[in-house]
């Protein structure tokens, strides 16, 4: 039976892709369903991903409580340094070598490994220059440690279809529900589950209005540096939304498959 859980930020806990009910979804609960429906049986899934969560706790909070699940995981997927890439003269050296760490304590607890570099929002943003940048480098790093041990990297960061604008949410910074469908279809393709690249019809091109950007810098971009100078995060106080196993089971079968 496949135990599959994810560690990460905002974008691996679903950020972006609410349900009518107020909860996050998000590609990782995608994968898990997929996971199921492709294995054709129960999958056991958790969730440890905490919106605002820089890498270090990443890789070791909730790595710790990843790997003592009991039972074990077989399958661990890990992407993080997206909220550090925010902070004024954040340096990618250490987040390199805190991820080889991590991937080394996986692979050394026989847990197989799926890496990903999220999604690239650096053109609608203010700072994006610096992000990009920043970006490149841990992808660059992140591929060559996938290749180096022999691990499945699914390299959302130079997914050029997932920047359009269709793919992601009014903050400009997280995806929408279709920007995790992509990844999701990314990723259990990766996993051997060959699933079709989710694409939406960008519609028609527009310049955004001085008006739009205004309210998007009142509703967005101020509220994040009013949060930096008090040295908060949105994830304060937050927990894991499925510490522990939780069973994702296959579709139903219709009574025409039960017969044919």
């Amino acid at each position: 039976m496949t135990r599959y859980v994810a560690i990460g930020d905002s974008f691996t806990e679903g950020l972006g892709d609410t349900l009518p009910d107020g909860t996050e979804r998000g590609w990782a609960d995608l994968v898990a369903a997929g996971l199921a429906a492709g294995e054709g049986k129960p999958v056991s899934y958790a969730n440890l991903a905490v919106r605002g969560r820089l890498l270090e706790p990443i890789v070791t909070d909730q790595l710790d409580a990843a790997l003592a699940l009991d039972p074990p995981p077989t399958l661990l997927s890990l992407n993080g340094g997206g909220n550090d890439m925010l902070r004024p003269g954040s340096d990618m050296t250490p987040l390199i070598a805190m991820t080889e760490r991590a991937i080394r304590r996986c692979l050394d607890a026989g847990v197989r490994v799926l890496l990903l570099s999220g999604a690239d929002p650096s053109g609608g943003l203010p700072f994006g220059q610096t992000m990009r940048k920043r970006g490149e480098q841990l992808t660059v790093a992140v591929a060559e440690f996938a290749q180096r041990y022999d691990i499945v990297f699914v390299d959302m960061f130079h997914d050029v279809e997932i920047r359009k604008p269709g793919y992601w949410s009014a903050d400009r910074l997280h995806l929408n529900a279709n920007g995790h469908r992509r990844v999701a279809s990314r990723v259990l393709t990766a996993l051997g589950h060959e699933t079709e690249a989710h694409v939406v019809d960008p519609g028609p091109a527009g310049r955004r209005s001085v008006m739009a950007e205004a309210r998007y810098y009142r509703e967005h971009v101020l509220p994040w540096i009013g949060r930096r100078l008090r040295g908060a995060s949105s994830g304060d106080a937050r927990t894991a939304k499925y510490p522990t196993w939780t069973t994702v089971s296959p579709p139903a079968q219709t009574s025409s498959e039960h017969t044919s």
